[in-house]
């Protein structure tokens, strides 16, 4: 199997594979697959017409999402795991993660064990936006006390705003590690960071759409997010100066009553923080969506 490594020039027959079936989950994305490739080696391979696409760092290798096609195929599962054991030499590293609902059953047919690694949360676009009722009496709260007293205008995202938004990130991060000393959380900054500059280097040749806060002429806010299907808009980005009372909400308000064509706003996983939980499901979520592992039983 001959691996190709990831670049700006694979999107079109990267999102030809993606196409084929609607997906919910936000890894199901170019964008959400290519802003990785500063932390991990990415490689594809086509095998028995479908597309197996490969993360590798000096851990191992994996598979970030199943393998696309119109069918399910065993054997490129089986070559896929195959070219995972080429390189790992612990074999039980070797997994296919964010495999969809639907087709974990298939996973499990084949015999391998398959389990819920995590949720991405969908809300519906229309709360998000109107924020109506008492389950969002403190978001409309927050999103009034900015209202009344700051002025910020909220403009769409340009690449003259690149070194101004990688500058609030950094500012962002030394407030976070000032309210919380986990090292596991500041080491999720730094690869997020990392990704945010791949990101953000190659924003014209991704299909990102960009939106910012500026308060006093200097950038406060900024949120990122991408297509994921015809009802469902993600969320990839969202960093606000801490120290602004109702700037998240006011950003997040902002971005959800302009996407009008969708019904839906996935915000992602919580990364297994119990912190990002709490916050993400104070948004109401309709729906959590499980992303399944599979590797072989030890």
């Amino acid at each position: 199997m001959k691996l190709n490594k990831l670049t700006l020039k694979d999107k079109k027959l990267i999102k030809r594979f993606l196409d084929i079936d609607r997906h919910d989950l936000s890894v199901y994305a170019f964008e959400n697959i290519y802003i990785w490739r500063s932390l991990f080696d990415i490689s594809w391979a086509e095998v028995d017409d479908n597309l197996c696409i490969f993360f590798k760092d000096n851990i191992g290798c994996f598979m970030y999402l199943a393998p696309l096609g119109r069918n399910k195929n065993k054997e490129a599962v089986k070559q896929a795991f195959c070219v995972m054991d080429r390189f790992n030499q612990n074999q039980d590293i070797s997994r296919i993660e964010n495999i969809e609902a639907k087709d974990a059953q298939f996973y499990k047919g084949l015999g391998y064990h398959t389990k819920v690694k995590s949720y991405d949360y969908l809300c519906l676009r229309s709360d998000l936006a109107a924020l109506r009722g008492n389950q969002f009496k403190h978001k409309r709260a927050s999103f009034n006390f900015f209202s009344r007293h700051y002025q910020g205008q909220y403009l769409s995202f340009s690449l003259k705003y690149k070194q101004e938004c990688l500058a609030l990130y950094n500012h962002w991060r030394k407030q976070r590690q000032n309210l919380s000393q986990d090292s596991t959380y500041g080491g999720m900054q730094e690869d997020s960071l990392k990704a945010l500059t791949i990101m953000l280097n190659n924003f014209k040749g991704l299909n990102l759409t960009g939106r910012l806060v500026v308060i006093d002429k200097q950038i406060k806010a900024f949120t990122f997010g991408f297509k994921l299907n015809p009802e469902t808009f993600c969320i990839l980005y969202e960093i606000t100066d801490l120290s602004i009372k109702g700037l998240a909400q006011f950003i997040f308000r902002q971005i959800c009553g302009e996407l009008t064509d969708y019904k839906y706003i996935n915000i992602m996983d919580d990364s297994g923080l119990d912190n990002l939980k709490r916050v993400k499901l104070s948004y109401r979520p309709v729906k959590l969506i499980p992303a399944y592992i599979a590797k072989r039983y030890e």
